[in-house]
């Protein structure tokens, strides 16, 4: 590199530092206007990183409530037993209690399984009225399965299946209808399809199904399999539930329990083995794209913002026309001129926008600081709103610091 060439790059870089101070002694001789304009920056960016903090937090709960259903959960079901020239005269192809034991022994990763029976039956509330009930066979691995709540008493244990004990859990708004309190519910007595069975406790959805899930029903109870093995007199089962480990080997577990259920049993049977993925996915991608849209709706700020800094600057060139023509005078070219301004302009922006970044942020930390609630913050979204608000201040002070360069430093000078 020449001598020449270093005292050129020297000379630049003294100019922009010269530009830098100048620019900074314009803004401080300004300060109320200046931070009047970046009020706009402020908003917009702080309304940037919230929208992408409240997305987020939305998009956290929807897949709690998910998971909480069971995101690690497969559920089986009989469907159809073919066309009706291969099922006419032949009993349903249902699923039974061989076909879980089978998919434990073959498929790996099973944490726990239960069958579901469903039967139906009505109840002496008192008064002479009765109530229809659902009543459901279940294992004691139905309770890790469904993420089952026992707020009182117990879940059945594998002793009670095995000793087909007459026992039985009620929902918890069930108990407080029948026997006014789930505390008062315990060792009461039940009769279901004429024989007595005793509550040993209450339970419920861990996390709200609104009325879409086989235990949403106030009026469900619980009773092992092996006892409803006797009202159904068989061993069929409407659905088989299974919990894997992980939640990244559901899909696979999916398809080698539905290849396990296949060769067990008729050609022409339909099985539907199922999982939370889909929903998972659905949920996540509704989430993101509803953030989208809130961040496009703050990006409207962000640009009202620009507008605010354009209109000033213009306004800033046209009260400074004199001053201009005095530095066109003694030797400022129109590219200096244009990065001072283009400067002012940025510097506007950056300050706006680096305090609503603080204000963005400041808001979800206290929230996670001074509460219990775990509220997700994005990095990632502070350093977008930043780079944002500097576009922006380049974007919106073109057009004034092109203006100011383009004055003629004669008509500047005679301008009163």
């Amino acid at each position: 590199m020449t001598q020449t060439s270093l005292l050129s790059d020297a000379r630049n870089t003294i100019m922009f530092s010269e530009i830098v101070h100048l620019a900074m002694e314009d803004l401080r001789s300004t300060k109320v206007r200046s931070a009047l304009t970046a009020l706009g920056m402020v908003i917009g960016t702080a309304s940037v990183i919230l929208v992408v903090t409240i997305g987020l937090t939305g998009k956290q709960y929807i897949m709690n409530l998910i998971e909480g259903v069971g995101a690690n959960m497969i559920y089986a079901s009989y469907e159809a037993g073919g066309n009706s020239a291969t099922s006419v005269g032949t009993q349903q192809d249902s699923l039974t209690i061989d076909d879980m034991n089978a998919v434990q022994q073959k498929v790996s990763g099973i944490a726990a399984a239960s069958p579901m029976q469903e039967l139906h039956d009505r109840i002496a509330i008192g008064g002479g009225k009765e109530r229809d009930i659902l009543i459901l066979g279940v294992s004691p691995g139905y309770r890790l399965v469904r993420s089952i709540d026992v707020p009182m008493g117990r879940f059945f244990d594998d002793q009670d299946t095995q000793a087909r004990s007459k026992v039985t859990l009620v929902t918890s708004k069930f108990a407080v209808r029948m026997f006014g309190a789930e505390d008062s519910a315990i060792g009461q007595v039940l009769k279901i399809g004429g024989l007595p069975f005793t509550i040993i406790g209450t339970f419920k959805e861990r996390v709200e199904t609104f009325g879409l899930s086989e235990v949403a029903d106030d009026n469900t109870l619980l009773i092992p399999y092996t006892v409803g093995r006797y009202f159904s007199g068989n061993d069929a089962v409407k659905q088989i539930f299974f919990s894997v480990m992980n939640t990244s080997d559901v899909p696979q577990a999916t398809d080698q329990i539905h290849e396990v259920l296949r060769s067990r049993h008729r050609a022409e049977s339909v099985y539907h083995v199922e999982n939370l993925t889909k929903l998972l996915e659905v949920a996540g991608k509704s989430a993101d794209a509803l953030t989208v849209i809130l961040l496009l709706v703050a990006m409207v700020t962000l640009l009202v913002g620009g507008v605010g800094i354009m209109n000033i600057m213009l306004a800033n060139v046209r009260s400074r026309i004199r001053e201009i023509g005095i530095r066109k005078a003694v030797g400022a070219t129109s590219r200096e001129i244009k990065l001072q301004f283009l400067t002012e302009a940025v510097f506007i922006s950056l300050t706006g926008g680096i305090t609503g970044i603080i204000i963005g942020l400041a808001i979800p930390i206290s929230v996670r600081l001074f509460t219990n609630f775990h509220i997700p913050i994005s990095g990632l979204s502070a350093f977008v709103a930043l780079v944002v608000a500097t576009l922006i201040g380049v974007i919106f002070g073109t057009l004034p610091a092109t203006r100011a360069a383009q004055l003629d430093p004669v008509q500047a000078l005679k301008y009163e």
